[in-house]
């Protein structure tokens, strides 16, 4: 394995496409396809498979791909340490489940001096989907939640996957609804409260498991259900609908706007809000940067 066969194999994977990759590396063909050979002869594994749409990573692939880029960011730091010069864009990706203030913290990274050069993802995804972003090194760091409902069955599902989880803050449950919604006066908010209006949750896929869902009380009985994919249009059912959906409470009104207000839930509950990292790999100093930056913004 030599360091210019991890640029052309994930040079390869960006471009889904050999015949693209070989172009933008200015070099032929064969040369890109030999040289993924070789890697996956060296490693027994099958790093890409055809596809109409060009070429896409194995399992195997996506996993070998996250440790490639980790190993080429520590290049890029040490080229950077010690030669003064950056290579390339740095790259970075964060899983989180739909928090405002993952969001914001995104937001506070993107605005420090992290190079001219860079290509970062912020993916608001599935619970699942999140301890399988990190597993696999597809994302540095994930951002989820526990409480005593769910934390048995996510707690073995983040150690049968080799991670690790690092409390944030523990929040009390609240309830997101309208600022305009019937239930806007009220200091606290019931159950009972909220038994006339929609219940808003987002879609967990093929993990739509209980225990994955990414909000307290997923059991409780509701007549009214909506289930959505992101938070713009959950936050527009809100207003619209006077719906309303469980939460942490935490929100920045500076990226959300105004419209959307927090209740206290009057329920004996709590959600552990925290992040995920790769057991037995040193997080990145922009992993460092964000997860300082998530502790500032919580502790406000």
């Amino acid at each position: 394995m030599t360091l210019k066969q991890l640029e052309y194999v994930v040079k390869a994977a960006e471009k889904n496409s050999v015949t693209e990759a070989a172009k933008e590396l200015f070099i032929a063909q064969p040369s890109l396809t030999a040289a993924i050979h070789e890697l996956e002869s060296e490693y027994g594994i099958t790093i890409f498979y055809r596809s109409k749409r060009g070429i896409e990573p194995t399992k195997d692939g996506e996993e070998f791909l996250g440790y490639a880029r980790q190993v080429l960011e520590q290049t890029n730091l040490i080229n950077e340490r010690y030669m003064g010069k950056t290579v390339g864009k740095q790259r970075f990706c964060i899983s989180s489940q739909h928090y405002s203030f993952v969001v914001e913290a995104f937001v506070e990274l993107l605005k420090n001096n992290i190079g001219d050069k860079y290509e970062f993802h912020m993916r608001e995804t599935q619970t699942y989907q999140i301890i399988e972003d990190v597993a696999h090194l597809r994302s540095e760091i994930g951002v989820l939640y526990l409480n005593k409902f769910n934390e048995t069955v996510i707690k073995k599902t983040i150690r049968d996957n080799n991670l690790i989880f690092k409390k944030l803050f523990t929040a009390k449950p609240h309830v997101f609804i309208g600022k305009n919604s019937p239930l806007a006066e009220k200091k606290k908010i019931t159950l009972e409260d909220l038994k006339p209006y929609p219940r808003l949750s987002y879609e967990q896929g093929s993990h739509n498991s209980f225990y994955f869902a990414e909000e307290i009380l997923s059991t409780a009985d509701s007549d009214k259900d909506i289930v959505v994919c992101d938070r713009a249009t959950l936050f527009n059912l809100l207003v619209g609908l006077n719906g309303y959906t469980l939460c942490s409470g935490v929100i920045s009104e500076e990226l959300n706007g105004s419209n959307i207000i927090a209740k206290p839930l009057d329920v004996d509950d709590y959600m552990e809000i925290g992040y995920l990292l790769p057991s037995g790999i040193k997080p990145s100093s922009i992993t460092v940067m964000l997860i300082d930056i998530l502790c500032k913004i919580v502790n406000m």
